[in-house]
């Protein structure tokens, strides 16, 4: 994919992209940029992350959550999950979830091992097959086990540690304030906050007035994260949190060329929509096997629809698609003419 030089920023625009290129040090490493790819499960795969690298990159990226007790033996040239690019190693993190502290750092181990950025805690998770097994999210209810899991990773291995994770399980800052000076304490060289309360997935709005007391609990970076859709999102955040740069999820996965535009001034075309979905399914097909490809695919255009003022018919047509050959024919009818975008995503499919 050639991208076009990117035109001139706004002085608005100059502004952002200026802060977003500092770089930031992270435990005994340092990153180009200040804006990162949030994790996220199907989504976050290594088939999205080279198309992100196709215009650009970002700062930091963070693996598909894998699952600490499996990855020791994982291979990563077949697995779905702990999986990467040579090229993305230097800054790409793996996630890694898990209740057992020797166990997740047998993992974080075999991560250092493979000469990759760092290893991520997870947190965060608080879908209900993950929450059930005591692990994610639910740890969030011990803090110090919770700590006690970053405190033996942060013994096993010299690379960066991060932590992400939620407010907790009520809408109370105090918790995840705690929280952040028990991960700090523990040896956590940065934190991703999310300040959503568990059980809620995206119901109400997050709370970013957390993350500000967040930051000022703790003297590692935060990244913030949590409905930041528009650069002019990205800015306030930053702005009135005084986090240490952004991790975007959902939006990162609708449009890839988020870092770039952002960052660099890119622009997209009237064709990169259709382009771009077209990449990414050649992509999939490259890495995984046919059903997981499908998989990923239809759980991309689940985002990706959140675009288009009619994106319910692409999200209808991709969703029954039987394989990757009808979701090619089913994008192709689609962005046969340019269809209208919306400025921010259609909400109804980021739930």
């Amino acid at each position: 994919m050639n991208s076009p030089s990117p035109p001139p920023f706004s002085a608005e625009e100059g502004v952002l992209a200026e802060r977003l290129n500092r770089p930031l040090q992270i435990g005994n490493r340092s990153l180009g940029g200040r804006l990162a790819l949030a994790p996220m499960t199907q989504v976050g795969n290594v088939a999205h992350r080279e198309l992100i690298s196709r215009f650009g990159g970002c700062g930091l990226l963070f693996s598909e959550m894998c699952t600490a007790k499996t990855v020791p033996t994982e291979n990563p040239r077949i697995s779905p999950f702990f999986r990467w690019r040579d090229e993305e190693r230097h800054q790409l993190s793996i996630q890694i979830v898990g209740e057992d502290p020797d166990v997740m750092a047998a993992a974080a181990r075999r991560i250092r091992d493979e000469g990759l950025f760092g290893v991520d805690l997870n947190f965060g998770c608080s879908v209900s097959a993950i929450t059930c097994r005591r692990i994610g999210a639910a740890l969030l209810k011990d803090p110090r086990a919770a700590a006690t899991i970053v405190k033996a990773v942060r013994k096993a291995v010299d690379i960066p540690v991060t932590v992400k994770y939620r407010t907790g399980w009520r809408d109370d800052p105090a918790p995840a304030v705690d929280m952040a000076r028990r991960f700090e304490e523990a040896g956590a060289d940065a934190l991703t906050f999310h300040p959503r309360v568990a059980p809620d997935r995206r119901s109400r709005p997050p709370r970013w007035e957390y993350i500000a007391q967040v930051k000022s609990a703790v003297t590692i970076p935060v990244f913030g994260n949590g409905d930041v859709f528009t650069a002019e999102d990205c800015r306030k955040m930053l702005e009135t949190t005084g986090c240490d740069g952004v991790a975007v999820g959902r939006m990162a996965i609708a449009r890839p060329w988020l870092f770039a535009q952002w960052c660099r001034g890119y622009r997209p075309s009237a064709g990169t929509f259709g382009e771009t979905a077209a990449d990414l399914q050649r992509l999939l097909e490259q890495y995984f096997d046919p059903r997981r490809a499908l998989q990923r695919m239809k759980k991309f255009c689940y985002y990706y629809s959140a675009n288009f003022r009619f994106g319910h018919t692409l999200f209808s047509a991709v969703q029954n698609a039987p394989d990757m050959a009808a979701i090619g024919q089913a994008l192709q009818a689609f962005f046969a003419s340019p269809p209208e975008v919306n400025r921010r995503p259609n909400l109804n499919f980021f739930r």
